[in-house]
């Protein structure tokens, strides 16, 4: 069962489609540019900048929203997202942003409309500490990174 969003379209977005699955087994929704039409982001090499997407929403208490960057963007264009992957706290109702960062070698123009994100909504586990003098033993023990072979 989906849970129900509800969501507010600001202004700059009235016309742009809501978040959407594009196939029946996609894990993510689309988030679009909501930057006016006459006003395209351009994103130089190495700059970054909160491309906004005209949508508050309210997550259920116990989700979270993941904006996460698009495969394509990232293999076609070196367009990625300086906080990836950004997270939406189910609290928060202020509009999303996507945070662009252009790790490509060309200008990089966002126009209105421009799928820049996807949305996943997944839910989240909040933990709690207990203080111990030692943990337990595993096999693995202390060893960091690249400590488990492999390339």
């Amino acid at each position: 069962m989906r849970p129900m969003i509800p969501v507010v379209r600001l202004d700059h977005n009235r016309d742009l489609p809501l978040p959407a699955y594009e196939t029946e087994d996609s894990a993510g929704m689309d988030l679009r540019a909501a930057v006016p039409e006459d006003q395209p982001v351009v994103l130089k090499p190495g700059a970054r900048a909160a491309i906004p997407t005209g949508l508050s929403f309210a997550l259920p208490k116990g989700f979270e929203g993941q904006v996460r960057p698009r495969s394509g963007l990232a293999l076609k264009s070196g367009i990625s997202q300086a906080n990836t992957p950004g997270t939406i706290d189910a609290d928060y109702r202020g509009e999303v942003h996507v945070i662009l960062i252009n790790l490509g070698e060309e200008d990089f123009t966002v126009r209105r409309g421009d799928r820049i994100g996807q949305l996943i909504v997944a839910p989240v586990v909040q933990a709690s500490w207990v203080e111990v003098d030692r943990l337990d033993e595993t096999v693995r023990g202390t060893g960091g990174f690249g400590s488990t072979g492999g390339r």
